[in-house]
């Protein structure tokens, strides 16, 4: 009988020994993963590749999520079940980094790597578009002010109803979901802007600041507007597919795809390297990268790779992530961002 139990706890142990090996396999993981914004995937992927060719760390996985699909990703707790860091084509919003306290991760790294305009495009096939932000506002918004001043549904259907100078087409625009951080910029650089030059929205905003919120954060569900996912490859292959139709993205996918589709000029502005990086083509936004200072060391190479990432080499005037379309920060900013990278500094609440 003693011998028996002995075997049977001599076994006991084997299997708990077994089952605590597996479980600390379970939760091990050495490739660093990123997830968020469509427009910021090519350029974390790119400094992935350079990353993985330096043979000490393996490639990091990068996920294209959208930027508020990423963050709740992020932002939903620490350890090897969760991401390392969150590509974000806008900053991280208030509600955002109270959600990551609320779940443990509590020491954000915020990386500003670049800037990005945000472009309406169509295939070269179809007509030319020069257009302001009010004009757009009118033909997206869900609701517009009538002949009354009141607000209707709205009731365009071609872009030449709004103004006699755009084409003669209907208004039919592929664009980005409500957890893409491109639609949050556009909504903020054009449909914000856009409404406040209308006058009955003009007197809303003085009358009550929520409702005029609602308008220009409302885009029409009438298939003026069409939401295309977070694949804004996607929307490229079916702005060839259909020359009447346009497309809202980020700047670095028209850059790959010029010989397809064609920018419209916004506000007398072409989006154009040159005029994003100057500020004075009007729709372009920074764009960052997000880092869990409490995976360093827990995850190899993640110090390192946000070494890379902000190398000259990478991100400066010349290095490689500009061959891909992004515009550099200035000079000082990129020196900004090394330093953080190096110290691994956190933000806080402060200013979101």
């Amino acid at each position: 009988m003693k011998i028996n139990s002995v075997l049977g706890a001599v076994a006991a142990f084997g299997l708990a020994a077994s089952a605590l090996a597996g479980t600390a396999l379970a939760q091990s993981r050495e490739q660093i993963r990123f997830v968020g914004s469509s427009t910021v995937y090519p350029f974390t992927t790119a400094v992935a590749e350079q990353f993985g060719k330096g043979g000490k760390f393996k490639t990091p996985v990068v996920e294209s999520t959208g930027t508020g699909g990423g963050l709740k990703l992020f932002c939903a707790g620490v350890g090897v079940a969760h991401p390392d860091g969150a590509n974000a084509s806008r900053r991280i919003k208030a509600s955002e980094f109270d959600d990551c306290q609320k779940n443990g991760v509590k020491d954000i790294v915020e990386l500003k790597v670049g800037f990005d305009g945000i472009v309406v495009a169509n295939s070269k096939k179809g007509p030319d578009l020069s257009i302001n932000q009010t004009q757009l506002f009118l033909a997206l918004a869900k609701q517009v002010p009538g002949p009354d001043g009141k607000l209707i549904a709205n009731p365009y259907k071609s872009w030449n109803q709004i103004d006699a100078s755009l084409p003669n087409e209907p208004i039919e625009v592929l664009g980005p979901p409500p957890t893409s951080g491109t639609r949050d910029a556009f909504l903020e650089l054009v449909m914000e802007p856009g409404a406040l030059k209308v006058p009955a929205l003009a007197e809303l905003r003085k009358a009550d600041s929520k409702a005029f919120d609602v308008v220009w954060k409302s885009l029409r569900e009438d298939g003026g507007y069409i939401d295309a996912g977070e694949n804004d490859n996607l929307i490229v292959q079916k702005l060839e597919s259909n020359p009447k139709a346009f497309g809202i993205f980020g700047y670095s996918f028209l850059e790959e795809n010029t010989a397809k589709i064609k920018g419209a000029t916004v506000a007398g502005q072409q989006p154009t390297f040159e005029l994003i990086a100057s500020g004075k083509y009007p729709v372009s936004r920074p764009l960052f990268v997000y880092l869990k200072k409490q995976h360093v060391g827990v995850i190899p190479g993640l110090k390192e790779f946000a070494a890379e990432y902000t190398s000259d080499k990478a991100m400066g005037e010349d290095g490689y992530l500009a061959d891909k379309g992004l515009i550099p920060l200035p000079k000082d900013q990129r020196a900004t961002a090394g330093k953080v990278a190096a110290e691994m500094s956190v933000i806080g609440k402060e200013g979101l």
